[in-house]
Order: structure tokens, then sequence, then C-alpha cells
């Protein structure tokens, strides 16, 4: 979350936005530029706090869901689902196609083959 806020507050600065006019502003107040990104990033934290406490209060009044407006009854009911030949299962799994190829080894010494004794 961290990384997050960091790379919102890093594109605030770069671009022409509230959060750049807030950034140069702790900059005149005599804020070096990690302190004054650090002002930042808890100003964009302090946002996304509130926006997720708006949401968690919308969820607490939808439906089932969390959707607004929802209910538990289908739109779509009784309706035959049509299966086409290609969706019906296979009868079996399928034969290989590729045969597995055999390596031959050239015996090139019968020494090393023998066991020691």
């Amino acid at each position: 979350m961290n990384h997050m806020i960091h790379i919102a507050a890093v594109t605030q600065i770069r671009l022409d936005t509230e959060g750049r006019a807030y950034y140069r502003r702790k900059r005149a107040d005599g804020k070096n530029s990690l302190e004054a990104i650090r002002c930042l990033k808890r100003r964009i934290a302090d946002v996304v706090y509130r926006q997720l406490i708006v949401d968690a209060q919308r969820a607490s009044d939808t439906g089932p869901g969390g959707h607004c407006e929802a209910t538990l009854q289908s739109s779509a009911a009784d309706l035959v689902p049509h299966i086409d030949t290609s969706d019906q299962p296979l009868p079996g799994p399928a034969k290989p196609t590729l045969q597995p190829t055999m390596r031959h080894r050239t015996i090139t010494d019968q020494r090393a083959l023998s066991p020691t004794s």
C-alpha cells in the first residue's frame, strides 16, 4: 500500500495537479524534498482512508452481493441452456498423437559396463 501511495505522490508531483501545488507549498515552507513527499503521501493516505470508509458504509446499505438494489430473484429464470456439440464432454481421454522416441546408446567400451570386482 505504501508503494502505491508513493507512486501516486510522485505522479502528482510530476503532473500539474493539486498535489504538486501542495508539494511546492511544503517546499516553500522550508521542508526538504523527502519531508514534502512524506506530507503529500500522508495527505493521499487520508483521502484513500476516507474513501474506504465511504465504501464500507455503502456496502452495509446494499443488497445481496454488495450491489445496490440487488434481489435474490434471478432475471434469467426458467431459461434452458442450449448445449451444442462442442459443449458436450468427450467420451474419454484423447489418444496420444506423439510417440516417445527411443534413444539408443552406443557402447564404445565394454569395460565401462562390466561390474568391477
